[in-house]
């Protein structure tokens, strides 16, 4: 069956969905970088890159997609309008960005469509044909003559992924088909951080300021050992001052508990912040959202959990999470084909926007797409 991927990001949510019969054949995103970076991911695919509120935009994306038979709709509209982790602005112009999502669906008809966006979509008004309309309610409104439509808040980590993330999933299936499309159960088991990274080599962080780098002495020789399991498991950079107090931290505390090495301004006293701030993971739960301030230990639970080392009765790892350790709690394969010539900082903010792909595939999976083909 072929699909089509609208606010696609780089591709992150249909990684798995070829094991399910599908072929995003189309996709969408606005801004370049991310366009060329789902062109390497998939190469088959004809990307638009472009802004989908243009008419030329929206009108190529539709030709293209009828051309080539779209009969599934992946759609992820940015949710920063919405989200708890940023401004909650109602009137957020991205906000309104399901409204194309809505137009398209309609001009192309597909069998089955997957939204998905924050879980604070299910509480969003936004203006639609001249009313305030809550998003869910405008969805069926729109195509619930047409579809049916399942609505449902969702933390991945019950769907095969080490992280707890929570996200409004709409999925929607053209009544003529005889079909139903709803959730799949949920996993009893959750896979744990420990499960899902444990297994990999600890490592250092590399200071900024080089005249504390002789802390780690075996800083080196650790970044090595990591780079032999793969190429994305090496630590990122961090300032003294915050290296200094997770060291000091341990797995699953925030330093804002510690009596003395807590996060100080210059006249001693604490940073401003939220109390899951500069805070280490757990090892026995499943990681927390990634976002996409994942690149500093100062943001919400950001910091690898870390191990007590006897000798010293400090803490491992004091450092955020590397490239290839999200890449296992979003999912994604070990081998997961990144761009050489992707900068870091894009690599994780598309990381922390995306959407966990096998949690995506699980809910593909129970319409057996492949089975109806046969």
């Amino acid at each position: 069956m072929n699909g089509l991927s609208l606010f696609a990001n780089v591709g992150i949510a249909e990684t798995y969905l070829y094991k399910e019969g599908i072929d995003i054949v189309v996709a969408n995103e606005l801004l370049e970088e991310r366009a060329a970076f789902y062109q390497h991911l998939y190469p088959e695919c004809h990307m638009i890159c472009g802004d989908i509120t243009k008419d030329e935009i929206f009108n190529e994306i539709i030709t293209e997609a009828k051309q080539k038979n779209v009969e599934f709709i992946l759609a992820t509209p940015p949710c920063q309008g919405m989200s708890i982790a940023g401004y909650m602005l109602p009137e957020d112009p991205r906000n309104y960005l399901i409204t194309y999502a809505v137009e398209a669906i309609k001009k192309l008809g597909p069998k089955y469509v997957l939204l998905e966006n924050v879980f604070m979509q299910l509480q969003t008004y936004i203006k639609y044909e001249g009313k305030s309309i809550l998003i869910p309610d405008l969805i069926d409104e729109a195509l619930g003559t047409d579809y049916y439509i399942e609505k449902k808040v969702v933390d991945t980590k019950f769907y095969g992924v080490p992280q707890q993330r929570k996200r409004a999933i709409m999925l929607l299936s053209r009544k003529d088909n005889g079909i139903h499309w709803e959730f799949p159960a949920e996993d009893k088991h959750i896979i744990t951080l420990e499960d899902a990274i444990g297994d990999l080599p600890s490592l250092d962080p590399l200071i900024k300021e080089k005249e504390y780098r002789y802390i780690f002495p075996d800083y080196e020789k650790k970044r090595l050992k990591g780079l032999e399991v793969s190429k994305w498991h090496f630590p990122r950079e961090h300032v003294w001052r915050n290296v200094e107090v997770m060291m000091h931290t341990p797995t699953g505390k925030s330093a804002r508990q510690n009596p003395v090495y807590f996060p100080k301004k210059k006249d001693g006293t604490m940073v401003g912040g939220a109390p899951r701030t500069y805070m280490r993971m757990e090892w026995d739960k499943a990681a927390p959202t990634i976002t996409s301030y994942n690149h500093t230990i100062s943001s919400f639970q950001n910091v690898h959990p870390g191990r007590l080392i006897k000798e010293t009765g400090l803490y491992s790892d004091p450092r955020v999470l590397t490239i290839f350790e999200m890449m296992r709690v979003m999912s994604l394969p070990d081998d997961w084909d990144i761009p050489e010539w992707a900068p870091h900082p894009l690599i994780r903010q598309v990381i922390g926007e995306g959407v966990p792909p096998e949690a995506v595939r699980r809910f593909v999976s129970a319409l057996n797409i492949g089975r109806q083909s046969k």
